[in-house]
């Protein structure tokens, strides 16, 4: 009788994981578009007025240890190209690197804020599970281990 109730439920729960398992992949990229928007988003009104962004690296969030020109150039590099790499899920582990490391640097010198942690947990996801199979990194890795 127990092992008949057990079957019965795993019958009702076995789909149930199948489908969670489908939407999975949907969902990482769901992740990796928003927290690419939000860095994007930043990457251009940062390249919109870059003598504006400069200034505020220099006067409104100085990045200990760097020259607020380099500072300006990299975040805004990275921004712009980080964003793009997630979106299209190419090298999107290696991506989501960079964006910690500001994301960090925000947080920790400029604006303690919950949502920096948010961002920082979105981009752990990416980090260490991968950017899921609606991504060019896991087409890539298929046509590879298929030659």
């Amino acid at each position: 009788m127990k092992n008949a109730k057990i079957q019965l439920l795993a019958s009702y729960y076995n789909p149930i994981l199948l489908h969670l398992a489908c939407a999975s992949s949907a969902m990482i990229l769901i992740v990796r578009l928003w927290i690419a928007h939000v860095f994007w988003a930043s990457g251009i009104v940062k390249i919109q007025d870059f003598s504006t962004t400069v200034l505020l690296f220099t006067n409104e969030h100085p990045v200990p240890y760097m020259p607020p020109m380099v500072a300006a150039i990299f975040s805004t590099a990275f921004e712009l190209s980080c964003p793009a790499l997630l979106t299209l899920g190419l090298a999107a582990r290696i991506a989501t690197l960079p964006l910690l490391v500001m994301t960090a640097i925000i947080n920790f010198t400029y604006d303690n804020a919950t949502e920096h942690y948010y961002w920082a947990m979105l981009l752990g996801m990416i980090l260490c599970y991968g950017p899921g199979k609606i991504s060019l990194d896991y087409w890539i890795s298929k046509k590879i281990n298929h030659s």
